[in-house]
């Protein structure tokens, strides 16, 4: 049930930028769904013809679920900064995603070494922290990034810095996703 009503919400969320007439009643899908009340942390993916369109979400949880889902979805469509905002005539190439976040938790380790180690493939979403530098990747990026050395040199790159950061034993953070994905045009709206 979770996974149908967040991604008919954040379908529902990007299609009333375009028609109004799709609106949201959040207290009516509190009232039949008390969990889309609690706070939580979304990613919304948006995908075309299997490449990125879109993707913005949040690491912790610092509002209500549905209030996380509808804002990241508008965000991916409209507002990631890599891309152009999305227009009506992608609607039909889209997959939408969205990915719920477990609480992130400090990943302890002695060294590089023994951070690849207790790296879990396929398994840990990861957050870099150090000084500026921050960045996150989903579970979901161990498709194109299958090792922990890959997965790890790439996620300081994005932070914005490079990989000998590690030396400097960063905090890192790891988190797990539950995600949910279709073809946007399977997804019913609201």
């Amino acid at each position: 049930m979770i996974d149908t009503i967040v991604l008919r919400i954040a379908k529902s969320a990007i299609l009333s930028r375009f028609d109004d007439t799709y609106k949201i009643d959040e207290q009516s899908l509190i009232s039949k769904y008390p969990f889309l009340g609690k706070d939580g942390a979304t990613f919304v993916t948006l995908n075309y013809d299997n490449n990125l369109r879109g993707c913005i979400g949040s690491i912790v949880a610092h509002r209500r679920l549905i209030d996380d889902v509808m804002h990241n979805a508008v965000s991916a469509a409209f507002c990631d900064p890599r891309f152009k905002p999305l227009s009506e005539s992608e609607l039909s190439h889209l997959n939408l995603e969205v990915s719920l976040l477990s609480e992130p938790e400090i990943l302890e380790y002695d060294d590089y070494e023994d951070l690849l180690k207790k790296v879990r493939p396929n398994i840990d979403g990861l957050i870099l922290k150090h000084g500026s530098y921050q960045g996150t990747f989903l579970p979901q990026v161990w498709e194109q990034l299958p090792s922990a050395k890959e997965f790890l040199q790439h996620l300081s790159m994005k932070a914005g810095a490079n990989p000998s950061i590690y030396r400097e034993h960063p905090e890192i953070y790891r988190y797990e996703v539950e995600h949910i994905e279709k073809k946007f045009d399977e997804v019913k709206a609201l």
